[in-house]
């Protein structure tokens, strides 16, 4: 996988938008202004991700790819190099994993707001 089809597949999400809050090579992309992705253009060779912690250790046990995120809670996001050995389903999954996670996590509000876009 490559940033530009990482960055399609996330905004192919409902209600995902995209924005460079931190700096100009971070891309978050987030739904309801909550991340579930960011995009390292500067290196253009990973994504950090949200994750269930229960998931975050076996993941990062099981593929070079997977370590944790910097800058982020390590019990709780990932980092993925598209250039080791995740497949392109792999993190096509951690990517809907991700997205899960955050609207798991929607208030009552959010979720009708969420419900309520197209």
């Amino acid at each position: 996988m490559n940033i530009e089809t990482a960055r399609e597949y996330c905004l192919n999400k409902k209600g995902a938008t995209e924005s460079f809050p931190f700096d100009e090579h971070s891309l978050v992309i987030k739904v309801l202004d909550k991340m579930f992705a960011l995009i390292d253009l500067e290196s253009a060779n990973k994504i950090s991700l949200k994750c269930d912690p229960d998931y975050v250790v076996e993941l990062r046990e099981t593929y070079s790819a997977v370590e944790g995120a910097p800058h982020f809670h390590k019990k709780y996001w990932n980092q993925v190099f598209f250039d080791r050995d995740a497949a392109d389903k792999l993190i096509c999954h951690l990517i809907d994993h991700s997205y899960e996670e955050v609207l798991r996590t929607f208030t009552r509000k959010q979720r009708i707001a969420y419900d309520a876009l197209p």
